[in-house]
């Protein structure tokens, strides 16, 4: 082992190092979707007031298989078929074309799938579609730059509950705060962990934020 790859590997063994891959792990933005829903679902008083716990629970796992586990299973599969991932991580801009494909595809269906339903709340619907927007700015971006994914999911999170605290007192303050606050530790994360720039993760979290405003204003 040379002396670079020694300080790596020591960097790599440090709290730090090892509290931001474990943030990068719980936030990775495939969760954060499912995360908000059952917030929406679960702990929101009004946003789906009048529904049954067993009709929440198939709402929310409508959008978990949408969002989080077909998403997953595809890209394992395309990992494990070598059609052009060489790694989980997609450590490349051109690794990620095709995943960003799929999972806009999986996202497309969940918003589309929430705003056919007339009994969908509103904030559920301008979600969804703000999750979509930021998934195709991903790819539209990852042409130019490997835009941080996490990033993006991070401004979608913030901006998210900072229009909601706006329209709706309940999630204003401590809501609010846990929100930015997960959105800061996310970007921070990975700045330690990856290899991006500081611009990859200045654009996406950007892109997150722009995303979500847009879909509010639909």
């Amino acid at each position: 082992m040379n002396m670079a790859s020694s300080i790596e590997h020591k960097h790599r063994n440090t709290p730090i190092y090892i509290l931001a891959q474990v943030i990068s792990i719980i936030f990775h933005p495939l969760f954060i979707t499912s995360y908000v829903i059952w917030f929406l679902l679960f702990v929101h008083p009004l946003a789906f007031a009048g529904f049954s716990h067993q009709m929440k629970s198939l709402r929310f796992i409508t959008v978990f298989f949408s969002t989080t586990l077909l998403p997953l299973f595809s890209i394992f599969l395309l990992w494990k078929l070598k059609l052009g991932l060489q790694s989980l991580q997609m450590k490349s801009a051109r690794e990620r074309i095709i995943p960003y494909a799929l999972v806009m595809i999986f996202y497309w269906w969940a918003w589309n799938v929430y705003r056919n339903l007339q009994d969908s709340p509103a904030v559920a619907i301008h979600f969804l579609l703000g999750s979509f927007l930021a998934v195709c700015a991903g790819w539209f971006a990852n042409i130019y730059f490997k835009i941080s994914m996490h990033a993006l999911g991070a401004g979608g999170l913030a901006a998210f509950f900072l229009l909601l605290s706006i329209a709706d007192g309940f999630s204003s303050g401590l809501i609010l705060s846990l929100a930015i606050l997960a959105a800061g530790m996310i970007c921070t994360a990975r700045l330690i962990v990856s290899d991006h720039s500081e611009w990859d993760i200045y654009a996406g979290f950007f892109l997150g934020i722009l995303a979500q405003w847009v879909a509010w204003l639909f």
